[in-house]
């Protein structure tokens, strides 16, 4: 495989990898080459990011590659990170957000038994956004984590406590939906005989 085509595949692994970085023994077993090729490899694409001042560097942390932002750049980064961001929030995170406003504490499987779907996606976007935080862990098997809102969840709807939320809908409790689904099921009289 040509050298080019190798360096676009590793930009997009290590893309992909995120937080997590990548090690040699990971990028040598995707790309079917020895260590000592993967690590030249990558000191060509870390010597290229610099020749071509990138504002990405590759860096190695704890035995695994990472992409990171460059140090010379940083007063920017900054500027982005303390901009407000009020980019309109999906349906799917506004009802997670709803959810965990009105249950908090409450665990990611509570949040997906209420809304019938997956939602790591949607927690992740309102903890970027900080609009929730990890609040502990709960009492159960495997301790999973307990969400809850943050002050610029306040903030962001414009709340001085969570008091100020509008009463949350009525809902049927779990019980009368039960017996509502088992009336509706039971045969009637008529179609017992046929």
């Amino acid at each position: 495989m040509d050298v080019e085509r190798l360096k676009a595949i590793v930009e997009g692994l290590l893309f992909v990898a995120g937080d997590q970085g990548i090690e040699v023994k990971q990028l040598a077993a995707v790309l079917s080459l020895d260590a000592d090729e993967v690590i030249a490899l990558m000191d060509e694409i870390k010597r290229d990011y610099i020749e071509q001042n990138r504002g990405l560097q590759i860096v190695e942390i704890a035995q695994a590659y990472h992409f990171t932002t460059r140090p010379e750049f940083a007063e920017y980064f900054e500027k982005l990170a303390q901009t407000p961001s009020h980019a309109t929030l999906s349906q799917a995170a506004l009802e997670t957000l709803a959810i965990i406003a009105y249950k908090q504490p409450i665990t990611r499987m509570e949040i997906e038994e209420i809304r019938g779907v997956k939602c790591e996606h949607a927690i992740s976007t309102l903890s970027g956004k900080h609009l929730i935080r990890e609040t502990g862990r709960a009492e159960a098997v495997g301790r999973p984590i307990l969400y809850g809102t943050t002050k610029e969840f306040l903030e962001y709807f414009g709340l001085r406590s969570l008091d100020e939320l509008p009463p949350a809908p009525e809902f049927p409790v779990e019980e009368e939906l039960v017996d509502e689904y088992l009336f509706a099921a039971s045969p009637t009289e008529e179609t017992i005989g046929e």
